[in-house]
């Protein structure tokens, strides 16, 4: 019987959430997926020196002749804009890799998007909403004169002192230009235009294409977050959501539905609509990229569903335990240049077969690796990320925990004896010089802001090193609480009661000690025993006696 169907309450929605995979297009996690995507061409190839933007032209001659003699305009056929556009964009980047117009092309990132304006009535604004952002990675900058952004060995984007002569002697027609009123303008018809009416382009592709194309020299990283973080952000929008104020303990909680927020408010043109429905590539790159899935040991997962088989779910479970990850270790095993290649770099001479559930020399193509990131809080599985950079050829777990020939109890240890991480010196100086101006709780409260952002490498080091200074007041509050001038407190007891403190602090934060492994945790028995008078005079008393 399904309650669900009753509508009793017995079934609580909280904690439920529905997400958005990162296989649905244009979701959060398929934005910061191609993201990630996109940071890892940068950290192969450097930095993206192109950064070019093509825009649709609802004025190509190609439409214009297809809608001679109808009455239809060309905001009527989204269909054949994106059609266009896409044949047109397709063609200028087979001139960008196969001719090399701005040289040597090594990778790209390309990111078709479709904006969500809502068209103006005076104003066709939707024929303008297919744009395409590229980023080249290729030669540019000082020691490349005839890319698109230098002029006269500068990058600049305002007019040269003689415009007319400057243009003509270039014969790539490279030029870009400063955008700064310097009173210098030439005259379009009517209109007087100056440096602020000037944006980088390139005479060969405007010529040949007759669409708005920027060609900018960008030369960081910050443009690859502008396609991710600005663009595709979606429309502005605010959910507002109205409940009954019901005083009931067993009231309904909402669930969490990013299907549902994904659709609220959401505005859809009709140029992009036309592009999903002909299944066209909202992102795609040059070289792809092997997503590298990693686990602790013994942690491999298993995806099965409530009404699944048991016995299907024991096969799931003997098919996984060969996982992409353990894989590699075996491949470790067999070939003898695989041990020359860390985990991230493996793909590049090696290709995984999902069916067989295996590595395979590589013979054609090329691909770049990337391992899914992990928080700092997650542990040991953050400094197995580390390790994962840096270590080459490892045909087991306890392999890659090794440092010189000594195997650590922890990969925490392994990432600190490489030198992977820092001895968090600069947290206990700065705690120091806290005491000499904070009281103790201040002192804590900064200790417990440390530990819940994750900073410290090795909190247990942090604590054996700044324990004293973090006790600045135990005592004197201990003495206060209980009434007894004369109390005495062993150094256990001043400890735990420091870390019942601290405890406190990071409750207050939706955090607690035990997160961290390493961390000691109050022990309950000192704690009681240090908030009781009685016991404490009886202790003294036997001390005494």
């Amino acid at each position: 019987m399904n309650l669900r169907d009753q509508g009793t309450s017995s079934v609580s929605k909280v904690g439920r959430t529905v997400i958005l995979p990162s296989s649905f297009t244009g979701g959060a996690r398929y934005m910061t997926q191609n993201y990630l995507d996109a940071m890892t061409l940068c950290k192969w190839f450097g930095y993206p020196d192109f950064f070019i933007t093509i825009t649709c032209n609802p004025k190509w001659h190609e439409v214009t002749r297809f809608l001679k003699d109808t009455t239809l305009k060309s905001e009527d056929r989204p269909d054949i804009l994106c059609r266009l556009f896409k044949i047109k964009l397709d063609s200028m980047l087979k001139d960008l890799k196969d001719k090399a117009v701005l040289g040597k092309v090594q990778a790209e990132h390309v990111d078709p998007f479709i904006s969500a304006e809502i068209p103006d009535k005076n104003e066709d604004r939707e024929l303008y909403n297919l744009v395409s952002e590229l980023m080249i990675h290729g030669p540019c900058g000082a020691h490349n004169p005839t890319c698109p952004c230098m002029f006269d060995n500068k990058c600049s984007k305002s007019f040269p002192k003689n415009f007319r002569e400057a243009t003509s002697v270039d014969s790539q027609g490279y030029s870009l230009y400063r955008r700064r009123d310097s009173g210098q303008f030439v005259q379009k018809g009517d209109i007087q235009l100056d440096n602020r009416s000037v944006v980088p382009y390139n005479k060969y592709l405007i010529k040949r294409y007759q669409a708005h194309i920027n060609v900018e020299w960008c030369n960081q990283a910050s443009s690859i977050k502008y396609l991710f973080k600005y663009i595709n952000k979606g429309p502005d929008r605010a959910t507002v959501y109205f409940s009954k104020n019901d005083t009931q303990a067993d009231v309904e909680q909402p669930v969490v539905d990013e299907i549902k927020q994904f659709y609220d408010c959401r505005y859809l043109s009709a140029s992009e609509a036309a592009w999903r429905i002909f299944g066209y590539d909202v992102h795609y790159r040059m070289p792809s990229v092997t997503r590298l899935p990693f686990h602790l040991p013994g942690q491999q997962h298993v995806v099965y569903g409530a009404d699944d088989d048991l016995d299907n779910v024991l096969e799931k479970v003997e098919s996984v335990s060969s996982s992409m990850f353990t894989a590699w270790m075996k491949c470790n095993q067999k070939y003898a240049n695989a041990c020359k290649l860390s985990y991230v770099e493996f793909p590049t001479e090696f290709v995984w077969h999902a069916l067989p559930r295996r590595w395979e020399p590589r013979k054609s193509g090329f691909f770049i690796g990337r391992i899914h990131p992990v928080s700092p809080a997650a542990g040991e599985a953050y400094f197995l990320r580390i390790l994962l950079n840096k270590v080459k050829g490892p045909r087991s777990f306890e392999e890659i925990r090794t440092v010189n020939g000594r195997l650590q109890p922890s990969f925490r240890d392994a990432c600190y004896s490489i030198g992977l991480l820092e001895d968090d010196q600069e947290y206990i100086e700065a705690i120091e010089e806290a005491s000499h101006s904070s009281l103790g709780h201040g002192v804590r409260m900064l200790f417990a802001t440390m530990l819940s952002t994750d900073s410290l490498s090795r909190p247990e080091h942090v604590w054996i090193n700044t324990w004293k200074w973090l006790s600045d007041d135990i005592l004197y509050n201990q003495r206060r609480l209980l009434k007894s001038p004369e109390l005495s407190l062993t150094e256990d007891q001043i400890k735990n009661l420091t870390l019942f403190e601290i405890e406190k602090i990071l409750l207050r934060n939706n955090s607690r000690l035990r997160r961290y492994k390493t961390m000691p945790f109050p022990d309950a028995e000192y704690i009681s025993i240090a908030s009781n008078s009685l016991i404490h005079e009886e202790l003294s008393t036997i001390k005494t006696s």
